[in-house]
C-alpha cells in the first residue's frame, strides 16, 4: 500500500516565491474509518469476540482520556505516547498570570520509532495537478523511504530517483509539467 500525496500547482502568497507558482504537496485526506470498522478488525486479527474487543477499546479509551486530562503522558502500545499541551500567551508581570491567557489547548502525540519507520519505508504515490486541478503527472517511488534526488537540480527530462514517473494522457501541452515542484518548500 502505498501513501497517496497530491501536488498541486499553487500561486505562492508569501515568502521568497511570493508571487510565483510552485507546485506545493500534501496528504491526499482519506475517509476516517468508523470506530467500528476498527474494532471489527482487531477482534479478527486477535482472536478475540467483537464484544470482548469493544469492552477493551471502551476502557482503554476511558483509562487513557482520564490519564491524559491528569497531565500524564499515557502510552498507546505499538503506536506511541500522547499527552497534553497548550498554545499561552505570555506576560511580563505575574500578576498578569491568568487562565484566558490560553489560546488552545491541544494533545501532543509522539510515535514509537518502530512506526515512524514504518512511516519511512511506506512508499509514495504523488500525483501533480496544474493550477486548474488538471492531473497532469504521476510518480510512485519504489524506494525504501530515503530521499536521494534533488529537486532543484533535477535532470532534463523529469522524472524521480528510485522511482517511475507515468504521464497522463492528453496532457494539453506543457500546463506545469515538471518547471517548479520542490518537495517540501512550502512557503
Amino acid at each position: 500500500m502505498a501513501l497517496k500525496v497530491k501536488a498541486k500547482e499553487q500561486l505562492i502568497k508569501v515568502g521568497k516565491y511570493e508571487g510565483k507558482y510552485r507546485y506545493v504537496m500534501m496528504p491526499e485526506l482519506y475517509t476516517a474509518l468508523a470506530q467500528d470498522k476498527v474494532i471489527r478488525e482487531a477482534a479478527l486479527r486477535s482472536g478475540v469476540s467483537r464484544g470482548v474487543m469493544q469492552a477493551c477499546w471502551d476502557a482503554a479509551g476511558e483509562v487513557i482520556k482520564a490519564w491524559a486530562t491528569e497531565g500524564h503522558s499515557v502510552a498507546l502500545p505499538g503506536l506511541g505516547t500522547m499527552r497534553f499541551g497548550l498554545r499561552a500567551k505570555s506576560v511580563e508581570n505575574v500578576n498578569d498570570v491568568k487562565s484566558s491567557l490560553i489560546t488552545s489547548r491541544r494533545i501532543i502525540f509522539t510515535p514509537t520509532v518502530e512506526l515512524k519507520d514504518e512511516l519511512a519505508s511506506t512508499s509514495v504515490q504523488i500525483t501533480c495537478y496544474d493550477k486548474d486541478g488538471k492531473e497532469i503527472k504521476r510518480v510512485t517511488s519504489a524506494d525504501d523511504g530515503t530521499v536521494e534526488e534533488d529537486p532543484e537540480n533535477e535532470p532534463t527530462g523529469g522524472g524521480t530517483t528510485g522511482g517511475t514517473t507515468t504521464p497522463t494522457p492528453s496532457t494539453g501541452g506543457n500546463s506545469g509539467g515538471n518547471s517548479g515542484g520542490s518537495s517540501g518548500d512550502n512557503d
